[in-house]
């Protein structure tokens, strides 16, 4: 049997909706409390929701959403153009409704990829 340890790290939710915004690079010594005005689309959101949903400590779908938009309120981003507190609101009203998408692969292949168990060489 093998019983060695496995870590394994799965970015934050405020890392991926920075990549998604597709911001460039900075030195973190010279630029600091840097503000990322990028926009999203609901559907990026939703998922980057579906890969940090693993570690999640929501409930439900729309909770993990909910975090999601909480990460891109702290890093300065917007969701179609509205505020991401806004977009909170209206999924609490019920207007925005926040289903679970279908599996896909594409998007789940990173965390499959950290997931393998490395096999050791005899």
């Amino acid at each position: 049997l093998n019983r060695d340890a496995q870590a394994t790290l799965l970015p934050t939710a405020a890392a991926q909706v920075i990549k998604a915004m597709a911001e460039p690079g900075r030195d973190r010594k010279k630029q600091k409390n840097q503000k990322h005005p990028g926009n999203l689309t609901m559907d990026q959101i939703k998922e980057i929701a579906t890969v940090t949903k693993a570690k999640s400590k929501a409930k439900d779908f729309k909770g993990a959403v909910k975090e999601v938009l909480g990460a891109c309120q702290s890093v300065g981003g917007m969701v179609e153009g509205k505020s991401p507190k806004d977009i909170c609101k209206l999924i609490e009203k019920g207007e925005i409704d926040v289903k679970e998408p279908q599996l896909r692969h594409h998007l789940l292949f990173p965390l499959f990829t950290l997931m393998k168990k490395k096999k050791k060489k005899k």
